[in-house]
């Protein structure tokens, strides 16, 4: 006999599939790379997630283990930074898992993973400024999901971030409250309303493209790089209705930025009071070219720069920042243990 969580979830999977069709006539019209198949083997993971994580839920421990962040790396070259995060994950191998997804195309060693015993997921391709971005988090965190039950933040990082504190800072302020339930976990995405391109991003897909589920004044942009609690994670890849709204390909490319609006809209609309609002990685826009921000070079690299880029005007210090250059390591790696795990 089904429980009704599981045929909410089968219902909603039917309804998902029969818009296959419609999908593939987008795909072979359109630039888009999320191909109907793509989209099946993701509905039949996020399923699988959900449902197991409610059966967890119904399973009895005798003793609450130690909670842990999952490490969501997000990559399409390989983890130039690696071995700085083999030293931040150093001797808290049981508070942590890492996860990668790796663009099909970059060729990445899957050797290199095995320094921080991080696992590398089924991935498929990926490109800047399109939904495959919303994609791949999306299928990181399942993964996740399903891998542990006792990941209870989820951490997206790129190949480009570097960690500002050591492992064990991080992990006491996300856990400060070690007694509170997982309902009062937040979740630090950050959620803005206000910015001057909201208009045209907005209409990005057609001007009426995002009604009805989405009207303009519940439309948010925010870094697409978050630390998110369990629960919102469950809400993630059990949401399909706003999705499919983000998942259209647009018709003003130069507007598209969905992996930067899908989060933040879908917590602002569910449980604003539930987010922080601001994220906790740090991005330098000044000089931004291309839409892509500040990148530090080697020559940029001091202990007066990692300090200066923790500061924040919440009540968290930034915990990772980017983009750094690959010749910026040597440098990074000579601080690391007087200055970035030196809290």
């Amino acid at each position: 006999m089904f429980s009704s969580s599981t045929l909410v979830y089968s219902l909603s999977l039917f309804l998902s599939l029969s818009l296959l069709s419609f999908l593939f006539f987008l795909s072979s019209s359109r630039r888009d790379i999320l191909s109907p198949a793509d989209e099946l083997d993701d509905l039949k993971l996020f399923h699988r997630a959900a449902v197991s994580s409610n059966n967890r839920r119904l399973i009895s421990v005798s003793h609450t283990p130690p909670p842990k962040i999952a490490f969501l790396f997000l990559t399409n070259s390989d983890l130039t930074f690696l071995p700085l995060w083999e030293r931040f994950f150093q001797g808290h191998e049981h508070l942590y898992n890492a996860y990668i997804h790796a663009d099909p195309s970059s060729r990445i060693s899957t050797l290199l993973s095995s320094t921080i015993n991080a696992k590398f997921i089924p991935a498929k391709k990926t490109a800047r400024a399109s939904p495959s971005l919303i994609s791949a988090e999306r299928r990181l965190i399942a993964r996740a999901i399903l891998d542990d039950p006792n990941n209870l933040y989820f951490a997206l990082v790129s190949q480009h971030c570097v960690p500002l504190h050591s492992f064990a800072y991080i992990h006491n302020h996300l856990f400060s409250a070690r007694s509170s339930p997982q309902s009062h976990h937040q979740s630090f995405v950050e959620i803005l309303s206000d910015e001057p391109f909201l208009p045209k991003r907005y209409a990005a897909r057609g001007l009426d493209a995002m009604m009805p589920e989405i009207s303009y004044r519940d439309f948010r942009v925010g870094s697409q790089f978050f630390v998110m609690a369990r629960r919102h994670a469950l809400m993630v890849i059990r949401e399909r209705k706003l999705w499919r709204k983000f998942r259209l390909p647009c018709v003003d490319d130069g507007s598209c930025y969905p992996e930067e609006h899908y989060f933040p809209t879908l917590l602002s609309l569910e449980d604003p009071e539930g987010c922080s609002r601001f994220t906790l990685t740090r991005v330098n826009w000044t000089g931004s070219v291309g839409g892509h921000p500040h990148t530090y070079g080697a020559n940029e690299v001091s202990p007066r720069l990692i300090r200066s880029l923790r500061r924040s005007n919440s009540s968290l210090d930034y915990f990772f920042a980017r983009k750094f250059s690959p010749e910026s390591l040597r440098g990074l790696m000579e601080i690391a243990d007087d200055v970035i795990f030196r809290d």
